[in-house]
């Protein structure tokens, strides 16, 4: 296992203690979720199940018995656990690489603790290094393009990525966020924006690398 492995794991491992009995947990999208998925699998027998932020941690979660509700079914959650793709020192985030970015973003929103699990190479001091992802209606793909770059960014279309709700992805590069809540806000007003994947206004309350945590007392 690659010393960046290794600290995907050590950080969903990490996560684990704020699982408990009882609990339904919101379960994000991407690699180091896949750990924790695998964590949680241990104790499945402890939860009630999961809310899965998409059709990928779906059948993860499945393949390894973990029974999977709709988030309609389950109301406000007490627990979501995700990765990230860039997170600033105050929890701020870069989200979608995986293209998942508008199911997580509702999950977060649903739940009363966010615990974003990171290797040590995701910390950043300011966001935009990372291609910002950008969810769009596919017939407002052009309009929303010319708004961003507007906005100083430089869009790229993820070419043959469809998300799991039938959408395109803009990927904004050339971008260097110093006021992420403020271009969140600014991004999902654009007509065609399903959503962007900035975390901002909802930032995680806890970090998690494998090596340390960053929480809202930090």
């Amino acid at each position: 296992m690659t010393p960046q492995e290794e600290g995907k794991r050590r950080a969903a491992r990490a996560a684990m203690r704020y699982v408990e009995n009882g609990m339904t947990v919101g379960v994000g999208t991407g690699s180091t979720v896949a750990h924790f998925i695998d964590a949680l699998a241990e104790r499945r027998h402890d939860i009630e199940g999961a809310v899965s932020s998409s059709e990928q941690s779906t059948r993860l979660l499945k393949e390894r018995g973990i029974p999977v509700f709709e988030l309609n079914a389950t109301g406000e959650l007490a627990l979501y656990v995700d990765g990230a793709d860039e997170c600033d020192p105050q929890r701020r985030l870069i989200k979608g690489g995986g293209a998942a970015l508008t199911r997580e973003k509702i999950i977060a929103a649903a739940s009363k603790q966010f615990v974003c699990i990171i290797d040590p190479s995701k910390r950043v001091d300011v966001l935009g290094r990372f291609p910002l992802p950008v969810e769009v209606i596919p017939m407002a793909r052009s309009h929303v393009a010319r708004a961003l770059v507007d906005r100083g960014g430089k869009p790229v279309w993820r070419d043959g990525v469809v998300t799991d709700n039938g959408n395109w992805i803009l990927d904004v590069h050339g971008l260097h966020i110093t006021d992420p809540v403020a271009l969140e806000r600014d991004i999902n007003q654009i007509v065609g924006v399903v959503t962007v994947g900035l975390f901002a206004q909802r930032p995680a309350d806890v970090v998690l690398t494998g090596d340390a945590a960053l929480d809202g007392n930090a």
